[in-house]
């Protein structure tokens, strides 16, 4: 099994390698290497050390990732029918897998010991919040459940793996499902010439004539914003809204209703087994946030100070339509009216814009930010294998030209693709047992408009923004200088923290130094025009309040969802009160956003998803501290060594007061987003 093509122990994956049948019977094999290993350092009885408990489990532990973690990310990058299989038939295993470990009485009880005699064996601040994090998680594991208990909690554990895989399953297959083959160009009238580019080759591929859209998200995001044809955006609209469940065209077809139910009800009882009134007390043992009352009342407060900006902002959105001969707007028209009024109040469109962000020169831009704040350099390595042929490989290097991590780099759409952006681990930054460390390794993930018609991939200014924001994941991922796994780069990070150095680095987008570094013509080279950059400038804040109020109906959703849960509630039925409460235009009846909402139901982000606004409160006030001494100035070497070095080493809100010098404030975010002056 040691020549199993999936287990390289030291190296990079090889991608080539991988073949789907390999994956169950390797995880099956280092999950039984695992349990004797762990009998034969319970059966030698300690004392305890690092040396002798910590550092072989986590070589256990890393040996296992490296044998399943390329195949999970390939199911997510390049999926077919054997790599959903193989990923489906592992991930119950690997469910019981840490669950069991979870709840080993003896592995509890040697971490217990070596927590008591922490001073004894000399453990350092790190090591210590790792062990303090351990017998946390013990404990939310079920470790001290009796045994009938913890066998019901393991069950759970299994269960809700394969939903999480079955929901989003669904949503792949529900989003592939849907096609609309047009052959008159008189309907697709206001598509930008990117969108019709990939439409055209699209239906080429299938041997068809016209054009082809899918509810991909970029097609999807075209028509649904350019299309002058209401009939075609009220088509689209219906059939990307409603996608895996019992509405629209497909309905009932991959309906994700009983999942989520049975997903909602598992949480729940998994909640009561550890003693918790509900699964959302038990996510916030994790996370910066005290309670539910605190979340909601920070999520009220938010919509109680942005409610009335987003009011008047639909106001005149429904003003500016009327002008326009558009009596009665509906959801499908809210896109479509608000890129026009920008354009007409700014001179300006993201569609426009797309000549000036070429893929080339954004990813030069971007890297150049990155060296100037953080001193890193990127130096692309094509011998490096990768899983598709526009998938780029980067080695980090830091201020002395020493390799510090790497970076794989997949930026397009395409068919069996996960839709939207993220960044995950290929490999964790940690100290090996036979001494050494190894370096983190990063895959940067996103769904952007791939080169059609002749031309450069061209991303658009939001597109930008999306890869700064995984960027900065990256950035936390790849640049700790923590070599206790459990604590390295975004591990152990509170959850309602995670997000703050991705958002806080998408304000290098809007500074007119890094403008400069990531825009340039296509054709000419030709920096962004000074005029437009302060069109683009005015521009940012377009709407702001009514986007405020969108993530904070998400967020009020998912946390009473979980809050407030009991047998026979109704998802659709809170999302409507949820909506009377908070959403200036609520959505038409059959839309089912829930159906989609994978974040919560297939993620890590079940009564969590509040944590991109609470982050976002932290990456503005610490934006603030850029604003104030320098974009590109001394902060960003403070960034890195108070935050991004730091990993999950300390409570976020201590990281936080070292670099800013004070407890987050709520006001930089309102004036940000141009909802307060200041």
């Amino acid at each position: 099994m040691r020549d199993n093509p999936l287990i390289d122990y030291e190296g990079l994956p090889s991608f080539s390698r991988i073949e789907a049948r390999h994956a169950e019977p390797a995880v099956d094999h280092l999950i039984e290497a695992a349990r004797r290993e762990i009998e034969r350092i319970l059966g030698e009885g300690g004392p305890w050390t690092r040396n002798n408990l910590a550092l072989p489990l986590e070589e256990q532990s890393d040996r296992l990732h490296r044998a399943f973690g390329p195949v999970s990310h390939l199911n997510a990058v390049v999926q077919d029918e054997s790599l959903r299989e193989a990923f489906n038939a592992c991930v119950p295993k690997l469910s019981a897998w840490e669950t069991e470990t979870g709840q080993n009485e003896g592995l509890y009880a040697a971490w217990k010991s070596l927590h008591e005699n922490r001073d004894l064996q000399g453990l350092t601040e790190s090591e210590t919040r790792d062990l303090e994090n351990r017998l946390r998680d013990f404990r939310l594991s079920g470790a001290e459940l009796d045994e009938d208990d913890k066998t019901r909690f393991m069950e759970i554990s299994t269960r809700l793996s394969q939903l999480g895989s079955t929901f989003s399953d669904h949503l792949i297959d529900a989003t592939r499902s849907w096609t609309l083959h047009v052959t008159d160009q008189a309907e697709l009238e206001g598509l930008p010439e990117t969108a019709l580019a990939g439409a055209a080759e699209r239906a080429r591929a299938e041997g068809l004539d016209g054009w082809l859209l899918t509810l991909d998200f970029p097609c999807f995001h075209a028509v649904i914003s350019h299309a002058r044809n209401r009939a075609l955006r009220e088509r689209i609209y219906h059939a990307f809204t409603t996608r895996a469940s019992d509405q629209g065209p497909e309905a009932g077809r991959f309906d994700n209703s009983p999942v989520m139910d049975e997903i909602l009800a598992l949480r729940h009882e998994q909640a009561r087994l550890l003693g918790y009134n509900n699964f959302a007390e038990m996510a916030l043992e994790t996370r910066m946030a005290d309670s539910v009352d605190e979340v909601l009342a920070f999520l009220r407060e938010l919509a109680r100070r942005s409610k009335p900006r987003a009011e008047q902002e639909l106001a005149e959105l429904r003003a500016f339509a009327a002008e326009q001969g558009a009596e009665e707007l509906q959801a499908w028209d809210l896109p479509f009216w608000a890129e026009r009024l920008r354009e007409q109040r700014y001179s300006i469109s993201d569609e426009a814009l797309r000549p000036w962000f070429p893929v080339e020169r954004v990813i030069e831009g971007l890297f150049a930010v990155a060296e100037r704040l953080f001193g890193t350099r990127f130096e692309q390595d094509t011998m490096v294998e990768t899983w598709h042929p526009d998938v780029r490989y980067y080695r980090v290097l830091d201020d002395s030209g020493e390799e510090m991590a790497g970076l794989f780099f997949d930026l397009y759409a395409r068919d069996g693709k996960r839709g939207g952006a993220w960044m995950d681990e290929c490999l964790v930054r940690r100290r090996r047992a036979g001494g050494g460390v190894q370096k983190p390794v990063a895959y940067l993930t996103c769904n952007f408009t791939p080169p059609a018609g002749g031309r450069p991939g061209l991303l658009t200014h939001s597109e930008v923004e999306t890869l700064f924001h995984e960027f900065g994941h990256g950035l936390h991922h790849m640049l700790t200088e923590e070599e206790v796994p459990g604590i390295s780069g975004i591990n152990g990070v509170a959850w309602d923290a995670v997000e703050m150095p991705s958002q806080l680095l998408e304000n290098w987008c809007w500074t007119e130094e890094g403008l400069a570094l990531i825009s340039g013509h296509y054709e000419t080279g030709e920096p962004l025009p000074r005029e437009t950059l302060e069109r683009m400038l005015a521009a940012r804040n377009f709407q702001s309040a009514m986007q405020m109020m969108r993530q904070l109906e998400f967020s009020l959703f998912d946390m009473r969802l979980h809050a407030e849960y009991e047998p026979g509630l109704s998802p659709q039925r809170l999302l409507d009160e949820v909506r009377a409460e908070v959403s200036v235009m609520p959505p038409p009846a059959f839309n089912r956003f829930q159906h989609s909402f994978a974040h919560i139901f297939a993620g890590g982000y079940a009564a969590g998803y509040y944590s991109y606004k609470w982050a976002e409160v932290l990456a503005a006030d610490a934006w603030s501290r850029f604003r104030e001494e320098g974009v590109f100035g001394s902060a960003g070497r403070d960034f890195r060594r108070c935050i991004l070095a730091r990993g999950g080493s300390r409570d976020a809100a201590e990281l936080f007061r070292d670099f800013r010098g004070r407890e987050p404030s709520i006001e930089p975010l309102l004036q940000q987003s141009g909802i307060t002056g200041g």
